[in-house]
């Protein structure tokens, strides 16, 4: 009796302290991460490649003749505006502005010199006038002494001109020397050399090519059916490289449309971030409204699982992890739209969830 008594004792400890006893009292919480689903507004949109393009861009041309003395850049080098690109030999410029300074003082000598002659001749005026009322007053005197003023001040008045006259083709003089120094006329990288030292340019002839990198715009060719959504100032998202997504106002849309591919030409101002090295031309992926904006429930992409072919997400109800199978829509940004399997306010997991099983215990954070 005293060895059944122990069998018996024996049996009651083991099955208390047995494993499958010990889990079903003592679980260990799995820690996770969970999102809320929630209504957001999702627009379709269609994929439109673009370009950036600089607002200012071109040649940079001489603005008088001769030949190139000196260049100051290369191919690739950045300026600033105002900086020097290439001078051309100005010493017979240099020389021709001297010629009209001497040229404005000679006028303002003989300025000077009329103005004497006036005074001299006003003088004689006014003695002979003086002697009106004697005997030895001479009309005919007196009236030639007045014609003389009047000459005198017709002369003062050539002298004048010829002074404004001067300082005119000194003031142009001094252009043609200023003219002489090619600068850049604003920031940006110089792309093209169209000519060398030595050789002879004419006016508006081509010196450089510029490329104001440090303000570009995105122009792309948008179908027509897009352009109702395209209004300045409407926000665009694109793409600029496989990751990175950045935004984009419309500026203006051309009221011009291409008959055989009905596109218009629309240019965005965009909002860059980080956006490293840019350059002209470089292709972006505009992402624009194709139709009204809808409210949809969505759900984090990093819920979502695909187990046996089917798309499931794990929603945390009264402390445990219960599956549920989803149907899923389009993409919004890092989310997917659900058609049917949760509702919005349900916490779903979004970390941890790999290893979790159906009805299990979990403690989460958001």
């Amino acid at each position: 009796m005293v060895t059944n008594l122990r069998l018996l004792l024996t049996a009651l400890l083991a099955f208390y302290v047995s494993p499958a006893a010990s889990q079903g009292n003592n679980e260990k919480k799995a820690p996770v991460f969970v999102d809320a689903v929630i209504t957001e507004p999702m627009s379709q949109t269609a994929p439109v490649i673009g370009r950036l393009t600089p607002k200012r861009a071109g040649v940079v041309a001489a603005r008088i003749r001769g030949p190139v003395g000196e260049f100051r850049v290369e191919v690739g080098d950045r300026v600033k505006e105002g900086d020097v690109i290439a001078k051309l030999v100005d010493n017979r410029l240099v020389w021709e502005q001297r010629l009209r300074a001497a040229e404005v003082k000679e006028s303002e000598a003989a300025i000077k010199t009329a103005k004497a002659e006036i005074n001299l001749r006003t003088q004689e005026l006014k003695r002979l006038e003086r002697l009106k009322k004697s005997v030895a007053f001479s009309q005919a005197r007196f009236d030639d002494k007045r014609q003389d003023v009047n000459k005198a001040q017709g002369a003062a008045a050539g002298a004048e001109a010829a002074l404004i006259r001067a300082m005119a083709t000194l003031k142009q003089a001094e252009i043609d020397v200023y003219n002489a120094t090619v600068r850049a006329p604003y920031d940006g990288v110089v792309s093209k050399r169209h000519t060398e030292v030595g050789s002879y340019v004419n006016v508006g002839g081509p010196v450089v090519s510029l490329i104001g990198d440090g303000d570009l715009e995105i122009e792309a060719e948008a179908p027509a059916q897009y352009i109702t959504g395209l209004v300045p100032g409407a926000s665009v998202a694109f793409r600029l490289g496989p990751e990175r997504m950045m935004e984009a106002t419309v500026r203006a849309v051309v009221p011009e449309e291409n008959s055989l591919t009905r596109t218009r030409t629309v240019r965005f101002t965009p909002i860059f971030k980080d956006a490293g090295n840019l350059a002209a031309g470089q292709s972006v992926t505009l992402l624009l409204p194709a139709g009204a904006s809808r409210d949809v429930v969505s759900v984090h992409k990093d819920a979502v699982l695909n187990l046996k072919g089917k798309t499931m997400v794990y929603v945390v109800e009264g402390g445990a992890a219960q599956i549920r199978p989803v149907k899923l829509g389009e993409a919004v940004g890092g989310r997917f739209e659900v058609l049917s399997g949760v509702k919005p306010g349900d916490l779903v997991v979004v970390r941890g969830n790999e290893r979790l099983r159906p009805g299990q215990k979990v403690v989460y954070e958001k």
